[in-house]
């Protein structure tokens, strides 16, 4: 091939120069490129759930079973809840990645660094209580015996919150006046209040939680149905506006036995900022399987979503609901999926890069091949130039020892046969040169 002819006529230095540029750039864009390619996705997550008994860590078991299908190991740990998860993400040596939260526990600026993946599902207020007359407002559990979690659960953080507004509560959720805020949840709580051991017991989570439905199915237990509803969504964003029509729960019992107003929050997936985009794309993927469907509060598709909650979204979970996965993602495995991704950002820039270098190669090599003939080819016409106007004194052994000197240097160009024809040129206008020297040597002592 032509470039190999070109290549080949070069000197050793040159090609030497001309290896140590590419491998220059290789290099160069290599380290570039290496800047922006994220490190293979990990084969093992750990995930911060909740209590063995609640809705948090059912669903993760569903994640693990997920996840593991694509390879990815899923390590479930059981919390008290929400809050824990919370201290546990803001702990860099907890071991924890992703965890289930709800609205309202984070604070901040020291949640700043945690991405929410996606909201889950609606987490309503469930306000069960034990009165002759019925309860339209929070704070009419004033001076009574009230069960609203344990601590670090996100039902107790949440709580605290309202009951403070409501003046049931100080900042630390105790109570006031002679309001007992009793710290227990879940089942410890049902029973103390089928027992009347508390007057009312307040629950977060899902309507799928075995501790709600058993409580909704007591002819004992009442439903807070909050007058106030809107004014609570109005006063605390992370909080919305919830209604469970009569009959919802249980159509043959008529459960609930009327409309009832609620309150309620979202369920969300959180996740370090800096979680690899492949698994933030698996976990949607998953919530999507998991929570997509249509329930007692959310209309069918209504999640997963990616409308902030209280914590910020996650860039790459709010663009992969959107437009879903990569092409190479729909069609290949999950593991090769990534790895052909990687290797695309690795490859591109070296092709970009290479392609017009190699491009230009033939041009710089017949450019430089020609140059060492160009060289001779100026100083033979500075020496014509001097030998047609030279007037007087001829130094014509100087013209011919630099035609012998330039002569022998072109004898020595090694060119390839696409420039034989130059080179040959070349040496015809030495000759040409020469006879000329030769004939006004001549002429100068013929005048003589």
């Amino acid at each position: 091939m032509a470039i190999f002819e070109d290549l080949a006529a070069l000197s050793r230095r040159d090609r030497v120069r001309l290896a140590v540029l590419i491998a220059i750039l290789v290099i160069a864009v290599t380290w570039i490129s290496l800047h922006f390619v994220q490190p293979g996705p990990p084969r093992h997550i750990v995930l911060a759930s909740g209590a063995s008994s609640g809705i948090y860590n059912q669903y993760a078991l569903r994640y693990k079973e997920i996840l593991a299908r694509e390879g990815v190991k899923v390590d479930v740990r059981m919390t008290q809840g929400a809050t824990e998860n919370l201290a546990l993400l803001l702990d860099p040596k907890s071991g924890v990645d992703v965890a289930f939260m709800q609205g309202g526990v984070a604070n901040f600026p020291a949640a700043d660094e945690l991405r929410m993946l996606a909201s889950l599902y609606y987490e309503p207020l469930w306000i069960f209580y034990r009165n002759p007359q019925p309860l339209t407002r929070m704070n009419e559990l004033h001076g009574k015996r009230i069960a609203i979690g344990p601590q670090g659960s996100g039902t107790r953080t949440l709580i605290t919150q309202l009951f403070a507004a409501n003046g049931l509560s100080n900042a630390s959720g105790v109570g006031r006046d002679n309001t007992d805020i009793v710290a227990i949840g879940g089942d410890d709580a049902l029973r103390a209040l089928k027992a009347g051991e508390v007057d009312a017991a307040l629950f977060v989570g899902g309507a799928e939680t075995p501790t709600i439905q058993q409580a909704l199915r007591d002819p004992l237990i009442k439903l807070m149905s909050l007058r106030r509803a809107d004014a609570y969504a109005r006063r605390f964003p992370f909080l919305t506006k919830l209604n469970l029509p009569l009959g919802t729960i249980d159509l043959a019992l008529n459960i609930p036995d009327e409309d009832v107003a609620m309150i309620g929050t979202k369920a969300m997936l959180v996740a370090h900022d800096g979680l690899h985009p492949a698994i933030v794309d698996l976990l949607v993927d998953a919530a999507r399987e998991i929570h997509g469907h249509q329930g007692y509060f959310e209309g069918a598709a209504e999640f997963p979503g990616t409308a902030q909650v209280d914590i910020p979204v996650s860039a790459f979970a709010d663009e992969h609901r959107r437009f879903g996965p990569s092409y190479l993602h729909r069609y290949l495995p999950f593991w090769l999926a990534s790895l052909a991704e990687r290797a695309i950002i690795l490859i591109l820039p070296l092709v970009v890069v290479l392609v017009p270098v190699l491009n230009f190669l033939p041009q710089f090599l017949r450019w430089r091949v020609r140059s060492r003939i160009y060289r001779w080819y100026g100083e033979l016409v500075l020496l014509e130039r001097d030998v047609a106007t030279r007037k007087g004194a001829l130094p014509v052994e100087k013209w011919l020892q630099d035609l012998d000197r330039i002569e022998l240097a072109a004898e020595h160009i090694h060119t390839p046969a696409s420039f034989a024809s130059e080179a040959y040129t070349l040496r015809e206008h030495i000759g040409l040169v020469r006879r000329a020297v030769l004939a006004k040597a001549g002429a100068a002592a013929a005048a003589g």
